[in-house]
């Protein structure tokens, strides 16, 4: 995962890179906040940010502040470096928008294991936000019907909003997203199949009998 280290005191700046480079992190260092704001404001996926509290340009806490004023889809766990121990300050650093802390001289352990935690938070936040995307879109596909709705009264046509006719089930393919199997209900196969089976078979039987007369009559 992609980490922004700011620092100002190189020694310490150098000392991170290659502790969390070590730990498998992709780190940029930058020496001030105003560059560790346009890295995080440019950035693309999930990022770590490391950022030290006292720094030229904007301060660690400046920095948070305007990271959560960025659209939601720039997710951003920031952990500020502070000398500051003070609970005032700790709570001020937080309320700016800081995920964490931690106090220098750090732990290298106490490090690793509250990047860990930023990188299980990050994974659940991309996680969740692929899932409302996909809900989003799903919403979008989502066609529904409101208001009244012109219905013949005899052959059950419904009227369109482009003033055209159409059955039923065409209309409701077009405004929803409902699919059709064509079947035949017990009335409709008491009243108009069973008719018809029985007026073909009177058919049938009629056309044997001219043939069957036709026959008679040749012979």
């Amino acid at each position: 995962m992609h980490l922004i280290l700011a620092d100002d005191d190189l020694v310490c700046q150098r000392h991170l890179t290659a502790t969390v480079a070590g730990w498998g992190f992709t780190a940029s260092a930058v020496g001030d906040g105003n560059e560790a704001y346009e890295l995080l404001r440019r950035s693309r996926g999930p990022c770590l940010a490391l950022l030290d509290w006292m720094m030229p340009g904007l301060e660690g806490p400046e920095v948070c502040r305007l990271v959560r004023m960025l659209p939601q889809q720039q997710l951003v766990y920031a952990i500020l470096l502070t000398g500051k121990s003070a609970k005032d300050e700790v709570i001020a650093g937080l309320r700016a928008g800081a995920d964490d802390y931690i106090t220098k001289p750090f732990d290298p352990e106490e490090l690793f294991a509250r990047l860990q935690v930023g990188v299980r938070v990050l994974t659940l936040q991309q996680h969740l936000t692929s899932k409302v995307e996909e809900l989003a879109e799903a919403l979008a596909r989502v066609k529904q019907l409101q208001g009244l709705l012109p219905i013949c009264s005899y052959c059950k046509n419904v009227r369109s909003d482009d003033n055209y006719w159409h059955k039923v089930e065409h209309y409701l393919a077009q405004h929803t997203e409902l699919q059709f199997s064509h079947g035949i209900c017990p009335r409709c196969y008491h009243d108009v199949i069973e008719p018809e089976l029985q007026r073909m078979e009177a058919d049938k039987g009629s056309f044997s009998r001219d043939a069957e007369r036709s026959v008679a009559e040749r012979v």
